[in-house]
């Protein structure tokens, strides 16, 4: 039996609504380090160390996978599950093991951890299996003793200090060295995921007022879809329909835009009537130079790829400046002049400080949301749709003439954000 308030399985979770298949589910977890997958609904994939629900018959799971006619992934809040390795302590691999950083060690620890424990011999390798093993998101170490629990109010991630304060390189691998006071501890990210904020749902009540999130493509909506999805509980809607976002979990992709049944509708449309269709709007504006880069991976790699350099040297990268940059520019502008009701958010912002950019968004929605839930979607902030790193062109692909149109539109959106009495644009925009 499985429900979203009580997982039957409480590690990683991923969705594919078209491609799922037994083997992609038993492979991710153990990939991951857990030692049972389970799959519902015929596209969900749960990974965890222990089962903690109720045997059902056989015949309950009884949906197809997704991706593999004839083979069963579960049913109606039922998993089909597979034990995946018999790992040996110690033997086990995780990958997607992160260090977080150094910090200041809480004054009442058993406040802040779920759990503690001493080891004469301990690793943070060590460490992460332990809590891994316990499914808890964290695992900090500070020498003998390591602790496992969750982001907190007491143990915030947002509070990080500088590497040398716990007697670490910052260019140290994830492996070895620890604190040499009693002031300060080390912080993993597990794999296991801090399910706190993952459930989702359409609203159960229809909403009068239509609120779009609006940006200019290449801008980070599904980023901040994601966000906002686990910050509220409730799917985000689109204008569009993309079929790769809804197989990943977006499952608003596919209701109709105006039903009112998701928090905010995703847009990239502008132009007086089609702004006018909304009652409110988030207006997310991000670097131009940026957004430009990613539009162009997109359009010539999809939503993870990266275009190839043939592509960048061809004449199609130019065309695709002339025409999307002046529409960077109108987008905002558009947006400015004719929304009804707005709140202006900056990517880089809302990378830099998550926490109070989010409180800002959910407030605009009208959503009660618990610091918990959003230090647990600072835990998942990543989401499936992020660009592993940055490829290296080697070269800069704007001119100088590319330069001066771009920084003459900054320029002009700037002084336009000021005159309706918003913030400008942050400093790393202005023209060099």
């Amino acid at each position: 039996m499985d429900d979203a308030k009580s997982r039957a399985l409480k590690g990683t979770v991923f969705y594919d609504f078209r491609k799922m298949t037994s083997s992609m589910c038993r492979d991710t977890c153990s990939e991951s380090g857990y030692l049972f997958a389970g799959l519902e609904y015929g596209a969900e994939c749960y990974c965890g160390n222990r089962i903690t629900a109720t045997r059902m018959r056989e015949e309950d799971c009884n949906l197809d996978c997704k991706g593999e006619k004839g083979t069963i992934c579960g049913g109606v809040g039922r998993l089909s599950i597979y034990k995946v390795e018999n790992l040996h302590p110690g033997s086990r691999k995780y990958r997607n093991v992160h260090y977080r950083g150094c910090y200041q060690k809480p004054k009442n620890v058993s406040a802040a951890f779920s759990m503690c424990c001493s080891h004469a011999n301990l690793t943070s390798e060590s460490c992460v299996e332990l809590c891994a093993d316990k499914e808890f998101p964290l695992a900090i170490t500070q020498r003998s003793e390591c602790c496992c629990g969750y982001s907190s109010i007491d143990f915030p991630l947002q509070q990080k200090f500088d590497d040398q304060y716990c007697g670490r390189a910052a260019n140290q691998s994830d492996r070895g060295g620890f604190p040499e006071d009693n002031d300060h501890v080390l912080a993993f990210q597990t794999p296991v995921q801090d399910t706190r904020c993952t459930d989702r749902k359409f609203k159960p009540e229809k909403s009068n007022a239509l609120v779009a999130l609006s940006s200019f493509p290449g801008a980070g909506n599904t980023w901040v879809r994601h966000l906002i999805e686990l910050a509220t509980g409730f799917y985000t809607g689109s204008y569009y329909f993309d079929g790769t976002l809804y197989n990943k979990g977006f499952k608003g992709e596919k209701d109709y835009w105006k039903s009112g049944r998701t928090i905010c509708v995703k847009t990239h449309e502008s132009g007086k009537r089609e702004i006018e269709m909304y009652d409110a709007a988030i207006l997310l504006i991000r670097n131009p130079y940026r957004s430009l880069v990613a539009e162009f991976n997109r359009k010539c790699a999809g939503h993870l790829g990266h275009a190839s350099e043939q592509h960048w040297k061809s004449k199609e990268w130019p065309d695709f400046v002339a025409s999307y940059a002046p529409w960077w520019a109108s987008h905002v502008l558009d947006w400015l002049k004719f929304g009804r009701r707005l709140l202006v958010v900056h990517y880089e912002e809302l990378q830099q400080a998550l926490f109070p950019q989010l409180r800002l968004i959910t407030n605009f929605l009208n959503a009660s949301v618990s610091d918990e839930r959003l230090l647990c979607v600072e835990s998942n902030q990543d989401g499936h749709f992020k660009r592993s790193g940055v490829r290296q062109r080697g070269f800069d692909p704007f001119t100088v003439e590319m330069k001066m149109q771009i920084d003459g539109y900054i320029t002009i959106v700037d002084a336009a954000l000021r005159t309706h009495n918003f913030s400008g644009l942050p400093q790393e925009y202005v023209p060099r």
